[in-house]
């Protein structure tokens, strides 16, 4: 799922990434910052949560931040931002 998408004529800096296993059963989740993994395939037991993020990531016009896992409404992601146009 597309967590955020880069407004046009704006540059992005993600300064944070968590996201939290909401299930009762371990999940399996990955992250992609503009097409590339920042976590591919962590397991996450059930009522955990990480941060995935150790710095910070530039991100340009229309490129997105995707999380996926192999169970569905399994994640929250709280992912923080600061854009400059």
């Amino acid at each position: 799922m597309t967590t955020y998408t880069v407004p046009a004529s704006t540059v992005a800096v993600v300064i944070g990434c968590n996201v939290a296993n909401v299930t009762a059963s371990q999940i399996t989740f990955s992250v992609q910052a503009a097409g590339v993994y920042l976590v591919k395939d962590v397991p996450l037991p059930a009522g955990s949560a990480i941060s995935v993020l150790d710095g910070k990531i530039i991100l340009e016009a229309a490129e997105t931040v995707v999380v996926t896992s192999n169970t569905a409404s399994s994640a929250d992601v709280i992912l923080s931002v600061l854009e400059q146009s």
